[in-house]
């Protein structure tokens, strides 16, 4: 089983920049594509990247293209979202998700585990 931690959320003022962390443990991290998706107050769960196993393709969510940046360490077991421009639309509980799947997928219902997720609050 797949259990999967998210750390690095907080409070940051528009326009800045914050890192959120995953660690995976208890599978193949290797061979999991990875995904990050964020639930803001009221909304439902929206996809914002996604990494493919070997780390070769990546995909974002169009309100996050150009300013998100996904990536995996393999070795670390790890799956960073370095959040750049933050915008204060960006406030919501950010989950990592894990797939079976080899590619980056964008729906929930291709992600078979999650984490509990980490808060994230851009303020004005």
């Amino acid at each position: 089983q797949v259990q999967l931690g998210e750390s690095g959320g907080g409070l940051v003022q528009a326009g800045g920049s914050l890192r959120l962390f995953c660690a995976a443990s208890g599978g193949m991290f290797s061979t999991l594509a990875m995904g990050w998706f964020r639930q803001a107050p009221g909304k439902a769960r929206e996809f914002v990247g996604g990494i493919m196993r070997g780390s070769i393709n990546t995909r974002y969510g169009d309100s996050v293209k150009g300013r998100f940046t996904i990536a995996r360490d393999n070795d670390r077991n790890t799956v960073y979202l370095q959040m750049n421009s933050l915008k204060p639309e960006a406030t919501a509980d950010y989950y990592c998700a894990a797939s079976n799947l080899p590619d980056a997928a964008t729906q929930e219902r291709d992600y078979d585990y999650w984490g509990q997720g980490t808060q994230v609050a851009v303020s004005s």
